[in-house]
């Protein structure tokens, strides 16, 4: 029998799959004990579009997962992405009235870092501490305890449309599930396929999803630059369909079976069946045509990945290069056309970090819901060592209060 709260359900809802990820809580560290994946219609570029589809596709992708793991699924961690997301650097500034850091001091420099203006239909996701300064002295990441006058963040912001963010949590409970936090899902993403010295030393993190390549830049262990590019897999499948003039679902068979992403990597004579759409004849055509039209598209995103590194003027501080995940990464030659295009080193990013099933979850098709699964246990084992004191309006107004008395005595 598991201990209480040592299970924990992540919830990838993609614009292609809904993949559930079931993890628990060992003495040896998290087990990954189920995995389920289905189908899905009811998103595009991740963002819902049909609920009723998406409740579909997530009941049946946690049955399976439940039914894998032996255990029933009430509370999962999923995750938000799409271009609706939008990230920035804040910076906030307090003084330390006790001389000394307390927990109170931390969560005031981080209200009045993110004290600052965002549209109304945007809401706060997450907010990440890079670095704490203290007196003039910088580069600190934990200042509790330490001494001092004057105490700085810097952050990294992230917003969602709360529309977007409420209809995430609508299709999970209508799906009968609680949801225990929304995580920007590259950040969780991160936490699967990375290691810490490669957020120290600097690396950037593409997610190659269906709908949308979710980046994440890193350097001395913390978020510096994120962003959502609205191009992924399916562009690849649309112009396989248009260029082949077969319908969708075969044009994404014909990807996974058949597709590269250099044509120069083909055998010339490779030939392969196409079907046709309204009833007509199969056509047989040359692979090596698949694969010019799915190399292009390809190079568009590795261009557009390398566009948004130099825009985020982190480049020279890639010192672990850049991590491709994904399940559009599959592709073969993927790798090898990333970094002629993005002029870096580049490797494939699976879950790591876990036990359990690791043969099953050896596939960057996981990573996202891996990631929130050690996401959902980071903050679980926060919630225990800390009771939250915002968590009525009581308390909050004794807060304040307690804050006002304390700049008068």
């Amino acid at each position: 029998m598991a201990k209480k709260h040592s299970i924990i359900v992540g919830l990838d809802i993609g614009t292609s799959k809904v993949c559930s990820a079931v993890g628990e809580m060992t003495e040896h560290g998290v087990e990954i004990i189920g995995i389920g994946s289905h189908g899905s219609s009811g998103m595009r570029k991740g963002v819902v579009i049909n609920i009723d589809n998406t409740v579909a596709s997530i009941k049946k992708a946690v049955e399976e997962a439940a039914l894998m793991a032996g255990c029933e699924i009430n509370t999962v961690f999923t995750g938000i992405a799409g271009g609706h997301i939008k990230a920035f650097n804040s910076h906030g500034v307090v003084a330390v009235k006790t001389r000394e850091v307390s927990q109170r001091d931390l969560d005031r420099v981080l209200d009045a870092a993110k004290a600052v203006a965002i549209p109304t239909d945007q809401e706060v996701v997450h907010v990440l501490p890079q670095d704490y300064i203290i007196d003039d002295q910088d580069g600190i990441k934990d200042p509790l305890g330490m001494s001092g006058v004057r105490l700085e963040a810097r952050v990294h912001i992230v917003t969602g449309a709360t529309t977007a963010m409420q209809n995430i949590v609508k299709c999970c409970n209508r799906s009968g599930l609680h949801v225990a936090d929304v995580a920007l899902m590259p950040l969780a993403c991160a936490d699967a396929v990375l290691t810490d010295d490669e957020k120290d030393l600097g690396v950037a993190l593409a997610d190659m999803g269906s709908g949308t390549t979710d980046i994440t830049i890193f350097h001395d262990g913390a978020v510096k630059h994120t962003a959502v590019l609205p191009i992924g897999g399916n562009h690849v499948t649309n112009d396989i369909a248009a260029g082949l003039r077969t319908p969708f679902a075969d044009a994404e068979r014909i990807k996974l079976r058949y597709g590269c992403a250099k044509a120069s990597m083909v055998a010339e004579q490779a030939r392969l069946e196409v079907p046709s759409s309204a009833g007509k004849p199969q056509r047989t055509v040359s692979r090596q045509i698949l694969c010019e039209i799915i190399e292009p598209r390809m190079d568009e995103v590795f261009q557009l990945i390398r566009r948004e590194i130099l825009k985020s003027g982190y480049e020279d501080y890639l010192g672990s290069g850049v991590v491709m995940t994904g399940g559009s990464m599959l592709l073969p030659g993927a790798l090898e056309a990333a970094e002629v295009a993005i002029g870096c080193p580049v490797r494939l990013g699976t879950p790591r970090h876990v036990g359990g099933l690791v043969d099953v979850i050896a596939n960057p098709v996981y990573s996202s819901a891996i990631g929130l699964v050690l996401y959902g246990i980071k903050r679980q084992e926060r919630s225990f060592f800390r009771v939250r004191e915002d968590a009525t309006i009581l308390s909050k107004v004794k807060h304040r209060m307690s804050d006002w008395l304390s700049d008068f005595f």
